[in-house]
């Protein structure tokens, strides 16, 4: 695994090891990011479920302003401290090593651009974020939230949180899906 793009270009990036984290591949990555790319700039940019830290320091790398890193095993922790030193984007990270739920009421922002999850599948943590992130500040309508799942995990319970699919980007074995909070619903 490896940075895109920007100016941790080619990096290669440590990655834990086991099945408890699922790395994004090279490929995913660059399909993400070039959807992404326009929002970039400036950006704060959230990486729930981190694993490496690859998103995120994709992100950074890309010209985001700052980028937040959640990740509660000890081990994919320690891979993301190691990859954000390597790559010289310390100064533009910070990283909770402590459950998503504790780390949300943990981040103050004005206003995220955009966050990514990309939670263990089957244990229904995309309703469980997504609900957990419809109240918090920096959420707005705004605000790119990108959900990686299975192919097979069914997001109608977006309307009912206050969301609403803009986009599902399908690949072979899973895929990212691009909500926005829904105009209105906000606080």
């Amino acid at each position: 695994m490896r940075v895109i793009a920007g100016t941790a270009r080619s990096l290669p990036l440590k990655t834990p090891s086991g099945m408890d984290t699922r790395p994004t591949t090279d490929r995913i990555k660059e399909t993400l990011f070039n959807i992404l790319q326009p929002y970039m700039a400036d950006c704060i940019f959230i990486d729930l479920f981190s694993g490496s830290g690859g998103i995120g320091i994709e992100a950074l790398s890309r010209g985001a302003r700052h980028a937040y890193f959640v990740e509660n095993n000890r081990e994919a922790f320690l891979c993301i401290q190691s990859n954000i030193t390597f790559t010289k984007l310390a100064d533009r990270a910070t990283l909770f090593r402590q459950d998503v739920f504790s780390a949300l009421s943990m981040i103050h922002e004005k206003e995220a651009d955009i966050i990514f999850m990309d939670p263990p599948y089957e244990q229904g943590y995309e309703a469980k974020v997504l609900a957990a992130l419809a109240d918090k500040p920096y959420v707005t309508g705004n605000t790119l939230l990108i959900v990686e799942a299975k192919l097979s995990e069914d997001f109608s319970f977006a309307a009912e949180l206050g969301y609403r699919i803009e986009r599902e980007k399908n690949y072979r074995t899973n895929k990212h899906v691009f909500l926005r909070k829904e105009q209105g619903k906000e606080e």
